[in-house]
């Protein structure tokens, strides 16, 4: 009898475990509440609230990871529930150029256990918001087999536009520049088009606002070869 059941003992002891195993997946897999229990790790962004008037902020990490149990009862959360925020209310308003504090990422978790938060704070750059008054310059972008040349001057109503945001993307404008697109006719042209800050090199610089952000643009144009730059 005893060499019966040492025969393959190995084996039978690994169907046994995987048997077992087996029977737990199914019973607490199949089962959403036991199922929602495991724990969640979610990437969500580092919203930054309360910035003083006149400022803007930006945060070296844009994203934080969460690890979160649902409580008791409460199915798994949706991402989007979730949020990571940065309060600068406590944060004294910079008096000079540029202001670099570290600040607590708050999680916003509803009816959730927080198990962990990577990062816990994170380095937020305060600066001062900046205007200056830019004259909008045309750019010509030639449509596929077109034939026409701009004829008398284009209109740009306004003729300018106020750029206002950080100082340092600020200092990057060299221009405003307005896109006109050259017909495949000589049809005229009359439309609202968004002017667009660029560098010294006419690449777009991000992060800042344009004062108006539609500019209407009126061009006629005539038959010919080639376009004005």
């Amino acid at each position: 009898m005893l060499q019966i059941i040492r025969r393959n003992f190995a084996l039978k002891v690994l169907s046994l475990t995987l048997a077992i195993i087996g029977w737990a997946y199914f019973r607490y897999a199949s089962n959403p509440l036991l199922a929602a229990r495991a724990d969640q790790q979610l990437s969500v962004p580092i919203s930054v609230i309360n910035v003083p008037v006149g400022y803007v902020a930006h945060v070296a990490d844009k994203e934080a990871i969460v690890a979160i149990s649902p409580q008791s009862g409460q199915a798994q959360v949706k991402p989007d529930e979730i949020k990571a925020v940065v309060d600068l209310s406590k944060t004294v308003a910079p008096v000079a150029a540029d202001t670099v504090v570290t600040v607590p990422v708050t999680p916003v978790a509803p009816n959730v256990v927080l198990q962990s938060l990577s990062p816990a704070s994170v380095t937020v750059t305060i600066e001062k918001i900046e205007q200056k008054n830019v004259p909008l310059a045309v750019h010509y972008s030639e449509q596929q087999q077109s034939t026409v040349v701009v004829r008398g001057q284009v209109t740009l109503t306004p003729s300018s536009a106020m750029v206002r945001g950080a100082a340092d993307a600020l200092a990057q404008v060299a221009g405003v520049r307005v896109d006109v697109p050259l017909p495949a006719d000589a049809s005229p042209l009359d439309e609202m088009i968004r002017p667009v800050p660029v560098d010294s090199l006419g690449r777009d610089v991000s992060g800042l606002q344009v004062s108006p952000d539609l500019v209407r643009v009126e061009a006629h144009f005539t038959s010919g070869t080639g376009a004005k730059d």
